[in-house]
């Protein structure tokens, strides 16, 4: 019988280290995803990790934002020409990603959100990429470059 008791002790913690992987096991996160980059492979993979990372966390438990600046705002004129980028951004913003877009690139640029962008609105826009991604992390967001 003693052999037993530990057994089964030791089978109930797996079982309950197991619920946990399954579950919350990542908790609540906050992240904010800086763009800064105009290579195509980059834009991809990095769209790929943050699908990944709502797979992995739960959609329910991510509050994440894109935030682009420079010649990271790149992948929303990419994808007004690929579709596979174009799916991948309407994907995750029906997912309630957000996506950031620089207005000092903006003007640095001179782009035209509307024409020149896939998908941007004014609310999209933030004065500054580098500050709001300075914001985020101020207010507790994990700051991720892909």
């Amino acid at each position: 019988m003693r052999k037993f008791v530990p057994l089964a002790l030791l089978g109930l913690l797996a079982l309950g280290a197991a619920g946990c992987a399954t579950t919350d096991g990542y908790g609540k996160q906050k992240v904010v995803y800086h763009i800064n980059t105009d290579d195509p492979k980059v834009l991809k993979a990095a769209m790929n990790n943050v699908q990944n990372h709502i797979n992995a966390v739960g959609r329910e438990n991510i509050d994440l934002r894109v935030v682009m600046h420079g010649p990271g705002v790149d992948l929303l004129s990419l994808a007004k020409k690929d579709e596979g980028v174009k799916g991948n951004v309407d994907k995750l913003k029906m997912q309630g990603i957000a996506f950031n877009v620089c207005a000092n690139t903006l003007k640095g640029k001179k782009l035209n959100y509307k024409t020149d962008l896939y998908d941007v609105s004014e609310k999209d826009i933030v004065p500054s990429g580098v500050a709001e991604i300075a914001h985020l992390q101020k207010i507790g967001f994990t700051y991720v470059k892909p």
